[in-house]
C-alpha cells in the first residue's frame, strides 16, 4: 500500500518560518520533501506503511512544537 500525506505549517512571519525551516531540515533531509516558501513549510510524505508514515507525522510535529516553544521562549524573533 503506498500512503501519502502533506502537511503545512504557516507562521506569523517569514523569519519565523526559515529559523524553524533550518531547524528541522537537518533532522528530515532525506527522509520527506520540504519546501519553504514565505511563511509557510510544506512537507510531502510518502512511505509503503502507514505506520511509518505516523511515526514520521508524529515526530515532525514534536519537532516542530519544540522548535516553537524555543523561538518564544528566547524572544528570538
Amino acid at each position: 500500500m503506498k500512503v501519502k500525506a502533506k502537511i503545512q505549517l504557516n507562521f506569523k512571519n517569514n523569519k519565523q518560518a526559515k529559523l524553524t525551516y533550518d531547524t528541522l531540515e537537518v533532522d528530515n533531509k532525506n527522509f520527506l520533501d520540504s519546501n519553504l516558501k514565505n511563511n509557510t513549510i510544506t512537507y510531502e510524505i510518502n512511505n509503503n506503511s502507514l505506520t511509518t508514515t505516523l511515526a514520521t507525522i508524529d515526530d515532525l510535529i514534536a519537532c516542530e512544537i519544540l522548535s516553537e516553544k524555543i523561538i518564544t521562549k528566547t524572544n528570538y524573533i
